[in-house]
């Protein structure tokens, strides 16, 4: 846990990434292989389950440190994160532990299963025992949220650096399902077991949002372009004659999607394609809203895939006859996967093909990308012919080119404080609309970014001022500012007082020039709502 703990206060105290990968090299070769696994699990988030609640966790910090709950509420929405919270306001110690970072993990799947009393025990204990940055990082570990500013592909880089093997090569073993309790060093990172792969997924390609003018882009001729669709990115494997669906997530989702069992024995074994989840109810394609209802559910009724079924869109084939194609060109890959869907294409399996669309000139491909709502659609992929699956975000071959975004000026009628950096300011804000008939504001979009340091530093003081009533955290204010608020997409939903769910809500900018009554209405917003 020393070294671990070392481990995160050198990438917490530095923005550079050549020092977080230089930091965590230096681990990976200096750890225990038990410690390793863990180190790589919880940094691409896989950790174990939570085995007390936040409010346990609360009130017992507080009992330890001998202060009133109320100030530790306040110290917590100021400093903006639980276990940052409890490791500064129990008191200092200058201790350090000589269990393992393994150790404490098994301790704490082992606590789940434990009393209160003895959970509250252990945690005491571990609390005043521990250094302020070991205590941090163990209070990390017992929440289950340990966000730290490394992503898995920093990680996955360092983790190339200490071992030698190829970053890549180390991004497809990440993959999957593996739990760190039951694997070792070896078996995840150094061996080559065929049958571990049965299940595996490849990386993702991931595009960058198109920066300049289409036509920057050279000859249309060299290029591919397709819808982007909005539901779940996924792959689906066949292998060995049994069917995995994994999330972009990398959350293996199989038991959600029984309609996709109709794959087996209809598609090829050594099959891997890339494409999108869909809701299609009557035939058609649904909206995010209707996926909503297939997301998050731990079993699936027989009632729901007739309610809401879904389809998979595909656009990119990775795996054909058991052999790895993702080096093929990526029309080459296409035409592979034209002949697979054609082949297996029938009303009774919901496997469908995301259709090339063939332009002559760039203003051609821009009409198409304004018609990308009546598709159901966010706007366009452009893909380029001769280009590789690669792994992760890469620029130059893949770009997503979405449809501006969809807007209404908004009152700002609630306010909760940031965290981290914002966590001193209030920068989370709730927005209404103004319904007609009862003369009121109706909430409908909550969004924390979007405008400068110096304009959420403004609004701030003006809350301050403005305050009407305190719930907890949250601050109503006196309605006053009209912010233009953007969204990706909308949807009637029951779940929401204005009767309208919006996707991606984001301050586009502080209206100054409007008065509060120039507020859009319900009715405004319901009515860009897709028939």
């Amino acid at each position: 846990m020393k070294l671990f703990a070392e481990l995160i206060r050198t990438l917490d105290s530095t923005n550079k990434t050549t020092l977080k990968v230089e930091a965590l090299t230096r681990y990976f070769e200096e750890a225990s292989d038990k410690d390793k696994v863990w180190a790589i699990a919880i940094l691409s988030h896989r950790r174990p389950p939570r085995p007390v609640n936040t409010t346990l966790l609360r009130e017992w910090a507080t009992e330890l440190a001998n202060i009133p709950l109320w100030l530790f509420e306040e110290s917590y929405h100021i400093v903006g994160d639980l276990a940052e919270t409890i490791a500064l306001i129990i008191p200092a110690s200058d201790a350090s532990s000589d269990k393992s970072l393994n150790q404490f993990l098994q301790e704490i799947i082992e606590l789940k299963k434990l009393p209160e009393s003895e959970k509250k025990e252990y945690l005491h204990k571990n609390w005043i025992e521990l250094n302020y940055y070991e205590r941090f990082v163990f209070s990390k570990l017992i929440t289950g949220s340990f966000r730290i500013g490394v992503s898995q592909k920093l990680m996955t880089r360092a983790l190339s650096k200490a071992t030698h093997i190829d970053e890549d090569i180390l991004a497809y073993k990440l993959m999957g399902n593996w739990e760190p309790s039951k694997i070792s060093y070896t078996q995840l990172i150094l061996e080559e077991n065929e049958e571990d792969y049965l299940s595996k997924p490849y990386p993702f390609y991931l595009a960058y949002a198109l920066e300049n003018e289409a036509q920057e882009l050279g000859d249309v001729s060299d290029w591919s372009a397709e819808h982007k669709w909005d539901g779940i990115r996924s792959q689906v494997i066949i292998r060995n004659n049994e069917l995995f669906v994994w999330s972009r997530g990398e959350e293996l989702v199989t038991d959600k999607y029984p309609e996709f069992q109709s794959f087996i024995n209809t598609v090829p074994n050594g099959t891997v394609m890339d494409g999108e989840i869909l809701p299609f109810p009557n035939g058609e394609i649904g909206t995010f809203n209707d996926l909503q209802t297939r997301i998050g559910r731990k079993t699936v009724s027989k009632a729901l895939p007739e309610k809401t079924p879904v389809i998979l869109k595909v656009y990119d084939l990775l795996e054909w006859n058991g052999k790895d194609i993702r080096n093929s060109s990526y029309k080459e890959r296409r035409e592979l996967l034209k002949i697979l869907v054609k082949d297996v294409g029938t009303s009774e399996i919901p496997l469908y093909l995301s259709k090339n669309l063939a332009f002559n000139t760039w203003e051609e491909v821009a009409e198409e990308r304004q018609r990308a709502r009546e598709e159901r659609s966010e706007g366009l992929m452009l893909k380029k012919l001769d280009s590789p699956y690669l792994v992760g975000r890469k620029k130059g071959d893949w770009w997503k080119w979405k449809v501006d975004p969809l807007t209404v000026d908004a009152v700002l009628t609630y306010a909760m404080r940031g965290h981290g950096r914002r966590s001193n300011l209030f920068t989370d804000y709730t927005f209404g609309l103004w319904d007609k008939e009862k003369n009121e504001l109706v909430t409908f979009a909550k969004a924390y970014s979007g405008l400068t340091d110096a304009e959420f530093r403004k609004v701030d003081a003006w809350i301050k001022r403005n305050t009407l009533e305190r719930f907890g955290p949250v601050r109503s204010v006196t309605p006053h500012h009209v912010f233009e608020i953007a969204f990706e997409g909308i949807a009637e939903s029951k779940r929401h007082k204005s009767g309208v769910a919006t996707r991606f809500p984001r301050i586009l900018r502080w209206r100054q020039d409007k008065k509060v009554e120039d507020a859009n209405t319900i009715e405004d917003l319901k009515a860009l709502i897709p028939k």
